[in-house]
């Protein structure tokens, strides 16, 4: 496992459970578990260099929290967005994209999954290509 060169507040976890969703290497770090009380996941995810999600679409949104790196964020039939430190995106719900980093950067973000308690399903689509992520 490779220790991410970049600084954040917290750990950068394990290799992501969900790899078989993701191109390249991720680790995931949950900080809140999807539970019968709070019902809002809420993961820390670290993206090697060119690590990405697939496309996917949660039925209750997202929000992402960029901790440190640089990152990338695309919408189905939107303009790729450059993230950096700071940067929030809020994601509607049943909204195609994927996220991840950029070619040369490490990316760190924290994943909050908004109204969980509605159905909390996340579907995962192709993946993302060579050419869609330039």
């Amino acid at each position: 496992m490779k220790k991410a060169p970049i600084d954040t507040i917290f750990n950068q976890g394990e290799p992501n459970p969900y790899g078989k969703f993701f191109t390249g290497q991720t680790y995931l770090n949950m900080l809140s578990p999807k539970d019968d009380v709070f019902n809002a996941p809420i993961g820390n995810v670290t993206f090697e260099p060119g690590a990405r999600t697939h496309w996917h679409k949660h039925d209750g949104g997202q929000i992402l929290l960029v901790l440190n790196g640089e990152g990338r964020y695309q919408e189905k039939g939107k303009e790729i967005q450059i993230l950096h430190k700071g940067d929030i995106v809020r994601i509607a719900p049943g909204v195609t994209h994927w996220h991840g980093a950029a070619p040369e950067s490490w990316f760190v973000h924290i994943s909050l999954e908004t109204n969980a308690h509605q159905n909390g399903q996340t579907e995962w689509l192709d993946a993302v290509t060579d050419e869609q992520y330039k």
